[in-house]
């Protein structure tokens, strides 16, 4: 009789395997010659949720053109909910694709890398990873399918569009939240299932090389310098070396060159701040990963190179999901208790500078050559001369001017947009229950300036000024942000008045700056209360 079940649950995994076996991405139906469409992407995934008892399928937000934003998790046993994980040794890793929706190749890799893992729930990954798929994060994006669309891109012919329904670019929104897309994975993936692991797979539209993947990790010097050090010296160097020498697959860091016609001059990463969603979720002290595949690149090579890129991923986390956890949870630790945030967030950096990392990177290289009789920005072409280098990778990213950090601030304006932001990125506020008289740091504005062209639907601003101490009364109700939590680095990133990804910057403060008659500018309505103070 033990036989008998035994033979009669291999049959059902082989049922299973042979069931998924059968299911194919657009891509591969087409012999590379097409995308998935968005009701594509959704059969898909349903039909792997309803093959599998390791697969189910939630919507993450509805785009403002109403199509769902899937997220498949995947897990052996699969959790109902993220709160069957909190004593479970397995690490969460999220993937996603399609946040620029003629960027394609991820979308095709997730969909394939989701059915292979299905084919094997006893896999080493299910036994130590919980996978988070989202493959069409921009399904209004997606279908706006052109042949005029993203025509540098080696395949497939026809491709969606960079933005989303409300004509933004979603890889920006990540500090403002006005997209329903990107609130959606802040509060219903970043908040809610809380990965240890973020990916986010684009196209290259840079330098010429041969490698067909690049990735990089993230850059934030506001973010825990030890969670970017781990990233650059162990993680990111072992997966290069896994996709290189076990997959096959030639990579390199990503960057694009310092100078296009003198490439000896240095690779450089230029992308820093946190409206980039890498970036973002480096300050929420958890690792993230910016995967960027070579656009000249034929398709069919694209997608195997993301799909083995992710797949070295997860296979580097299964490994070292215990030391993981641990140094997330002992990162958060530290910047939550009062006494010991001070040792590892001090200051702010509002300016920082780029540095060569410890080791120089290597590329193979095409020289650029220049069009000629092109009017207005200089346009590049692939020389052919391909030259193997090895030079400065400039990705390091450290304080060049920075501002002390503060106990809490105190928000003056009890700002509906400002709150609905600040809860939706999960930080921690508390009231006032009292008039309370403080001493705090007040900053007066001497110069606010708005750019003089529209970025993201935005004017944005640029602020000169300087701190005063004075003695202030706030009223009971004010609102009042502690940095001693686990959102710490995020807190101080949106309200220091400086800070170049900020709400002031984003215009969120505009109506509280400015009289509506008369010249001058008022106090900025945010406040800094340096000490540890009780306030009961």
């Amino acid at each position: 009789m033990k036989k008998y079940f035994t033979l009669l649950i291999l049959l059902s995994f082989l049922l299973q395997a042979h069931a998924q076996e059968q299911l194919l991405t657009a891509a591969e139906k087409t012999n590379y010659q097409a995308t998935s469409t968005y009701e594509e992407v959704m059969a898909f995934l349903n039909e792997l949720q309803n093959k599998s008892p390791y697969a189910r399928l939630e919507t993450i937000a509805t785009t403002t053109e109403g199509r769902q934003v899937p997220l498949l998790i995947i897990g052996n046993p699969l959790p109902e909910n993220p709160e069957e994980l909190k004593n479970d040794s397995r690490i969460v890793v999220y993937l996603q694709a399609n946040i620029h929706a003629g960027e394609v190749e991820g979308k095709e890799a997730t969909q394939m890398l989701a059915r292979d893992l299905l084919k094997n729930p006893k896999s080493d990954i299910l036994k130590n990873v919980v996978v988070l798929i989202n493959p069409v994060l921009n399904p209004d994006g997606n279908e706006k399918f052109s042949t005029k669309n993203r025509t540098n891109q080696n395949g497939p012919p026809s491709v969606g569009v960079r933005h989303n329904g409300q004509h933004l670019d979603l890889n920006r929104d990540a500090m403002k939240l006005e997209t329903p897309e990107i609130t959606g994975v802040v509060v219903n993936v970043l908040n809610k299932w809380d990965p240890a692991i973020s990916v986010d797979c684009h196209t290259t539209d840079g330098s010429y090389h041969e490698e067909p993947t690049t990735f990089v990790w993230q850059l934030n010097p506001n973010g825990d310098r030890n969670l970017i050090n781990y990233m650059r010296d162990k993680m990111a160097p072992a997966v290069h070396r896994t996709l290189w020498d076990k997959y096959n697959v030639e990579n390199v860091f990503y960057g694009e060159f310092v100078d296009r016609l003198d490439i000896d001059k240095g690779w450089y990463m230029y992308a820093a701040q946190p409206r980039y969603l890498v970036n973002y979720i480096g300050l929420r002290n958890r690792l993230a990963i910016l995967n960027e595949n070579y656009v000249y690149a034929d398709f069919k090579t694209r997608v195997n190179a993301s799909y083995h890129l992710l797949l070295s991923i997860l296979g580097y986390a299964a490994k070292n999901n215990r030391e993981i956890k641990k140094m997330l949870a002992g990162a958060d630790q530290k910047m939550s208790d009062p006494k010991t945030r001070p040792l590892v967030f001090d200051s702010f950096a509002i300016k920082y500078k780029v540095q060569p990392t410890p080791e120089k990177i290597t590329i193979k290289a095409y020289e650029t050559d220049t069009i000629p009789g092109m009017k207005g920005h200089r346009r590049f072409k692939n020389s052919n001369r391909q030259r193997t280098i090895t030079v400065d990778y400039l990705a390091d990213y450290y304080p060049a001017e920075s501002t002390p950090v503060p106990y809490a601030y105190l928000l003056t304006v009890p700002d509906r947009k400002i709150l609905r932001v600040m809860r939706e990125h999960g930080i921690r506020m508390e009231q006032l229950d009292k008039d309370t008289t403080l001493t705090v740091e007040s900053f007066k504005i001497e110069e606010l300036k708005c750019a003089g062209r529209l970025f993201q639907g935005h004017y944005m601003n640029k602020v000169k000024g300087h701190f005063e101490t004075v003695e202030k009364k706030f009223p009971s109700g004010t609102y009042l942000i502690k940095t001693a939590q686990p959102l710490g680095h995020l807190v101080s990133y949106l309200l220091e008045p400086q800070s170049d990804d900020g709400l002031l910057k984003w215009n969120f403060f505009d109506r509280y700056l400015v009289p509506e008659w008369g010249s001058g500018v008022y106090p900025y309505p945010v406040y800094k209360l340096m000490g540890e103070t009780d306030l009961n």
